[in-house]
């Protein structure tokens, strides 16, 4: 008999948390000594947000955070994901810390301690300092030693505290969105500079584990989050097998294969002469990149689906990304990409639990014996609340449903999967999305900033506190 549906049940030590970022919710970005970062830069462009929309305020968890760790605390949360605004701590990016920037990050780490919350910090979440990026940003080496400084300065400020560290959230999206497509900040679109960037990405995350090890007690965990792709093919056709091969290479190889293994796909090199000749590749990058590592993170919404472009078919998109007329993949032009089939979310994303088994036990194979999290995954919907002022959303809660689910399956089939963070705890700013888009748990009012927790939180916090799925249809 199948197993219910309803005693679905996790390992006693999962660790069950949410997820958020820096720009997408602190807001006060003049205050305490903070400068502008890309994000900042970016939002207040013309036409480069929905509306013109930005993070000035966002949902003033810099104001808010204490009450935003209450409610956490209320679901029955174990975890909080967050990430540190860089501009905060080293307005320049170089040089000494703001202490005022970096006591925020203190308070909120002291406050989930005492609510008996386990902090996890991530130190970037996409808003490099405007004045590095004005100094040629990642597609320049220096802004890696400039990370690796930055890293150290975090990591005394809040080593003694925080065990789990994330040095990088999705650089996927920094490099290829922010320099190739230019739908996210800085905007730019140049694709030799997008695989400079993702390079210098890599030579980030090695010097920043080294710089955080220095200066940490040794139990602390050091990860890093990557978006990797499911990459199907629309046929077993060798073009489409190659088309396949190509976007695999480019949204995961180019990442994981120096970081866990220290060399980057030689087909990647073939794909990618035509853009770069990879010479900014130096003499002991790949072994400064190639730093063990304590856990791997995961962040999964959807899986892509490929084929070789074909004369009726349109040539590749930012899938899943946001559209633009620049592709964020370099020397793509032969590959096309395709709607996959079945329910999306409101960004248009196919809700696909497999995708997420297929990814945990791709690395679980990729580097067996790392421990794995998922420190990201969730859904948009169009959230309303009703006439009582409660905010109904079944179709996140299936969606939770569905790939916690696919997360217990890839446990039973031999994953070492410690925890799950839902994306995410409050509605926010969705970066070129403005505030359209509504993935949070708790539904923020944006013109009184008054929170809300939806069905889905209540029915994610009783998972949290018993270790077991409730039905879909349980009404918390």
């Amino acid at each position: 008999m199948p197993e219910p549906v309803s005693s679905v049940s996790f390992p006693p030590a999962f660790l069950w948390g949410a997820a958020t970022s820096a720009y997408q919710i602190e807001g006060a970005v003049r205050e305490d000594g903070r400068t502008p970062s890309i994000w900042d830069t970016f939002s207040h462009t013309p036409g480069k947000t929905a509306g013109g929309e930005h993070g000035d305020i966002a949902v003033d968890h810099y104001h808010r955070y204490r009450d935003d760790v209450a409610l956490m605390a209320e679901l029955g949360l174990g975890a909080y994901r967050f990430s540190i605004s860089w501009s905060r701590v080293q307005p320049t990016g170089r040089g000494p810390a703001v202490q005022r920037g970096l006591d925020f990050y203190r308070r909120l780490v002291d406050e989930l301690l005492a609510k008996g919350i386990k902090p996890a910090v991530t130190l970037y979440h996409w808003d490099l300092p405007q004045e590095l990026e004005d100094a040629g940003g990642w597609p320049e080496r220096e802004t890696a030693y400039r990370f690796a400084e930055y890293a150290q300065i975090v990591g005394e400020a809040l080593g003694d505290r925080v065990e789990q560290w994330i040095t990088l959230n999705e650089p996927w999206c920094s490099a290829f969105l922010g320099y190739g497509s230019g739908v996210h900040a800085p905007g730019r679109t140049e694709p030799a500079a997008s695989l400079r960037a993702a390079h210098h990405l890599n030579l980030a995350h090695g010097l920043g584990t080294t710089a955080l090890r220095s200066v940490m007690p040794a139990r602390n965990s050091v990860a890093l989050s990557l978006n990797s792709s499911v990459v199907r093919p629309l046929s077993q056709d060798p073009a489409d097998l190659a088309a396949a091969r190509k976007i695999d290479d480019l949204a995961n190889g180019v990442f994981h294969g120096p970081i866990l293994h220290g060399l980057y796909p030689e087909s990647l090199y073939a794909a990618t002469e035509p853009v770069t000749d990879w010479s900014y590749v130096l003499d002991g990058d790949l072994a400064a990149i190639n730093q063990p590592l304590d856990a791997l993170g995961l962040n999964y919404y959807s899986p892509s689906l490929v084929s070789a472009a074909k004369p009726d078919v349109s040539g590749p998109r930012a899938d899943g990304h946001g559209s633009s007329e620049y592709s964020p993949w370099p020397a793509a032009d032969d590959v096309a990409f395709h709607q996959t089939p079945g329910e999306r979310t409101e960004m248009g994303w196919t809700v696909d639990p497999t995708g997420l088994h297929e990814l945990i036990m791709r690395y679980t194979r990729e580097a067996p014996g790392l421990p794995l999290y998922i420190t990201e995954n969730g859904a948009a919907y169009d959230d309303k609340p009703d006439a009582d002022g409660r905010v109904h959303d079944p179709e996140r809660i299936a969606y939770l449903h569905g790939h916690l689910r696919a997360v217990r399956r890839a446990i039973a089939d031999g994953a070492d999967v410690r925890g799950y963070y839902l994306w995410s705890l409050l509605d926010n700013f969705e970066w070129a999305y403005g505030y359209e888009k509504r993935f949070g748990a708790v539904y923020v009012d944006y013109s009184t900033l008054e929170r809300t927790p939806k069905s889905s939180a209540y029915w994610y916090g009783k998972a949290a506190r018993t270790g077991t799925l409730p039905a879909v249809e349980t009404e918390l």
